[in-house]
């Protein structure tokens, strides 16, 4: 809910957030700061060496000392005046106060904008280029260049000034855009989360009325049959739904709680198929913790029952097991039914595998295969194969 009432957040990252994590690792900053800074003060030194014909390493110290100083002090205070700024919205906004789009996206990435960063800008220019000469003064031991960099001459000061004031707002500005890059790719990529957890809930509420219609409908044509049994399929109704509607609502569930599940289900078609009907759940131990998306694996259950199983006079063996294979989790539901090309001709338009189908995609990608094939060992029948990555327990 918190992320839902914030404005900022759907702006990726938030400045207070940029600051925690500039706090949390100091070194990564360093190191991009090093990776733009470098470059740019070394080409400063070779363009002043040419100027005043001045020693390349003399150059390159001073050039170093004073550029990194400035960029340093810039980035303090940008993030600085950034997470202010959102301290002060977000207590003009805990007070009543609007923030207003545009000043939120002003603050994303600790950017506190230009009315702000300019001023900083030439403070930092002035700070940074002083000390940062009086620094390489004292490395090199040539006061010569200290008063050449820091203002015997209006020349070369203007010069030198001037250059490092637009290398230094050219190094803010490219900051600056690769921080709208990354807030933007964070919104994307939220908007893309979003619209999944938005059509895995589609599907999943188509999928759970259409598994209470199937049952509803064999519960109806039960109770003409046999009153009976119908009462007792009805209690297991009650089980079944109790069970697995609580689960629906999460995005995981167990993989013990999927089978839990399962076995209610079978033994509510069991009430309805009797002996016809011979079912077979395994489950390694280890594997009984492993988070699924729920609802998974009882579409293909439901199928291998009203596909393949209930044609047969005989009806015949049902069998769902999980394995690991590596890396990767392996679900399969195995049928001794009338095969998959008389399957074909009375699966309609087979719903459940479809959404098995859309599910797995959505949550998975490419990462997670689905196959539906003739049985391999001779028996007929046919097999329906999961297989997604093996996710740890919680």
């Amino acid at each position: 809910m918190a992320a839902e009432m914030n404005p900022l957040s759907r702006h990726g990252v938030s400045a207070h957030a940029r600051l925690q994590a500039w706090r949390e690792s100091p070194l990564r900053l360093i190191a991009y700061e090093l990776k733009i800074g470098l470059p740019l003060c070394s080409a400063i030194a070779l363009f002043l060496t040419i100027v005043f014909n001045d020693s390349f390493l003399d150059n390159l110290v001073f050039s170093l000392c004073i550029g990194l100083m400035i960029q340093g002090l810039i980035e303090v205070g940008r993030i600085a005046l950034a997470a202010w700024l959102l301290r002060r919205r977000q207590a003009g906004a805990g007070e009543g106060g609007e923030g207003g789009e545009g000043g939120d996206a002003a603050l994303h990435n600790s950017w506190p904008g230009w009315p702000l960063m300019l001023p900083w800008i030439l403070l930092s220019v002035v700070l940074g280029y002083t000390v940062g000469s009086l620094l390489a003064s004292a490395l090199t031991g040539h006061q010569h260049l200290q008063r050449l960099f820091f203002g015997a001459s209006l020349r070369p000061l203007a010069i030198i000034g001037s250059l490092v004031i637009v290398v230094s707002t050219g190094t803010s500005y490219l900051f600056y855009v690769r921080g709208r890059m990354a807030a933007f790719e964070s919104a994307a990529a939220a908007a893309s989360r979003a619209a999944a957890e938005t059509q895995l809930k589609l599907l999943q509420s188509q999928l759970e009325p259409h598994m209470l219609f199937n049952t509803l409908a064999n519960l109806r044509v039960l109770i003409g049959l046999d009153p009976p049994q119908a009462q007792a399929m009805l209690d297991r109704l009650i089980a079944f739904l109790r069970r697995t509607l609580a689960a629906t609502r999460n995005e995981r569930h167990a993989l013990a709680d999927e089978f839990e599940a399962l076995g209610d289900y079978l033994a509510l078609m069991g009430v309805r198929m009797g002996a016809r009907l011979q079912p077979r759940l395994e489950l390694p131990a280890e594997l009984r913790g492993v988070p699924v998306p729920p609802l998974l694996l009882q579409p293909l259950v439901e199928n291998a029952i009203k596909h393949g199983l209930e044609p047969q006079v005989e009806g015949g063996r049902l069998e769902v097991q999980a394995q690991r294979a590596g890396d990767r989790l392996r679900l399969r539901v195995r049928d001794t039914g009338v095969g998959l090309s008389a399957a074909a001709a009375n699966a309609g338009t087979q719903f459940g595998l479809h959404q098995v189908r859309e599910r797995l995609a959505t949550l998975y990608g490419t990462r997670a295969q689905f196959t539906l094939l003739p049985a391999a060992d001779g028996e007929g029948g046919a097999e329906a194969l999961i297989e997604l990555p093996l996710e740890p327990a919680p």
